[in-house]
């Protein structure tokens, strides 16, 4: 048996790993497209490195594009298995699919009016809605803590990894020479004492671990609670400078933590008054979706269900859907606050949102979760004076924010919480993805520090076998 990492290898995105039984099965632990990486990220999204006709299951962990948003193009590419994973990811994974269709399709005929203009070819999309449609055929649910068996010698079972709605860590059991081996893959880990949802759940021990450790080096520390954070960066540019807030903000997950909070200075009174728009017709949806999976919900969020029906509205806040409205949310100079994806700011109406606003010292463009370091949302936090917006180079003259805080990823304290539940000294080996290469080295010497010895950092497309 082996494991073979062609995707959040040394870096924050494409997430895909590959087991491959003695026997040829080959299970796919979910299949991301990659995000942000620059001239590289087109390449790297069209070759998967492996046959998808020779992939037999896909287990997804959550429904973040950076770990789903391949699947349509693995299966135009012939993979048939079954694509497992929870309810709510399934729901999530509809719409957020369908949008990144829709997106690549859009912002390639953006582009191909350009190219046309200069004489170059012009683009396809990764994928089409329809290519979408055809995967969502394939998904077949799987409850939390339900062992599923795929075969006489392979089952798996899901445990909530509290990082967005249906997120799951993955636990395989495989049978292989009359030996069981048992690999936790950990998706991506959520933080302990999350605003929304409830905390990751401990897990039977394991052989090997596929750990995520996108903050392996930092702690989620902020002077006071995200509400006084955003009351502060809302009053400054709004109600002093009279500019705008754009906060680029994953449609699933950010949104509705932003839209909770600002709630949650409403029911105090304190909430500014302005206009708050949520530029991104998915983020309603998903937020929808999230009210119809009130289980997700830690013990904060059920008390104040008890009071308030909808934790996600407040006065003000009105959802953009049509092109037309969210151009002219550019033309209008009142003060007001965008929440619009993409998170990295790499796609999506946020993109044209800051190309319009960024020139403009009253202006703030507010960060609050991870931005891969080449992607335009990387590059606002690593304090650039100009950046690249559809091929033409701007000026920051607006403010560069950022609430670290609100990152759905643990920082190493929740990811050490995370294995604490594993004996170390029965791990054989702890695999690191999904980060940053110097973050990773950085972690695992906190990992070797709780006493688990064997921390291995894959490379892109690196086998390693399993004893």
């Amino acid at each position: 048996m082996n494991i073979t990492f062609h995707g959040a290898a040394r870096n924050v995105t494409g997430s895909k790993h590959l087991v491959r039984l003695n026997d040829g099965t080959g299970i796919l632990l979910d299949c991301g497209m990659f995000q942000g990486l620059g001239e590289q990220t087109e390449e790297m999204n069209e070759h998967f490195g492996f046959n998808p006709k020779k992939v037999d299951h896909l287990i997804l962990s959550h429904a973040h594009i950076d770990h789903c948003g391949l699947i349509p193009r693995l299966v135009a590419e012939g993979f048939e298995g079954n694509i497992y994973c929870t309810p709510a990811t399934m729901d999530l994974a509809r719409i957020l699919l369908l949008d990144s269709a829709k997106i690549q399709m859009q912002d390639i005929e953006y582009d191909n009016k350009h190219r046309a203009r200069k004489g170059q070819p012009l683009l396809s999309p990764l994928y089409t809605d329809e290519d979408v449609m055809e995967a969502l055929h394939l998904f077949k649910i799987v409850e939390y803590g339900e062992e599923y068996v795929i075969n006489e010698n392979v089952k798996f079972s899901f445990t909530d990894a509290g990082h967005i709605l249906g997120s799951a860590a993955v636990h395989l059991n495989i049978l292989e020479d009359v030996k069981s081996s048992r690999i936790s893959f950990s998706g991506d880990v959520g933080r302990y004492g999350d605003l929304l949802l409830k905390s990751p759940e401990p897990f039977e021990q394991a052989d090997y671990i596929l750990l995520e450790s996108t903050y392996g080096d930092s702690l989620h520390k902020e002077l006071g609670p995200i509400e006084d954070a955003l009351l502060d960066i809302i009053k400054q540019t709004c109600e002093v400078k009279k500019g705008k807030v754009i906060i680029p903000a994953f449609a699933v997950g950010r949104t509705q933590e932003l839209l909770y909070a600002l709630n949650g200075l409403e029911l105090k009174g304190i909430l500014p008054d302005v206009h708050y728009y949520v530029d991104s017709p998915l983020s309603e949806k998903a937020t929808q979706i999230l009210m119809n999976h009130p289980e997700v919900y830690n013990k904060q969020v059920q008390d104040v269900l008890k009071t308030d029906a909808n934790p996600f509205g407040f006065k003000g806040l009105r959802f953009i859907e049509s092109v037309e409205e969210s151009k002219a949310l550019n033309d209008d100079p009142r003060p007001c606050v965008i929440i619009a994806s993409s998170g990295m700011a790499e796609a999506g109406r946020v993109k044209h949102h800051i190309k319009n606003n960024i020139n403009n010292q009253k202006n703030t463009i507010l960060m609050v979760g991870y931005a891969e370091p080449n992607s335009l949302g990387g590059r606002l936090l690593r304090g650039d004076h100009e950046v690249h917006i559809f091929g033409e180079q701007y000026e920051v003259k607006a403010e560069v924010r950022s609430i670290r805080s609100m990152s759905a990823h643990g920082d190493y304290d929740d990811l050490l919480h995370f294995v604490s539940c594993q004996d170390p000294a029965l791990v054989k080996t702890v695999f690191l993805v999904h980060g940053e290469y110097e973050v990773q080295h950085h972690f695992a010497g906190k990992l070797k520090q709780k006493g688990f010895q064997h921390v291995e950092i894959p490379y892109q497309h690196q086998r390693i076998d399993l004893k």
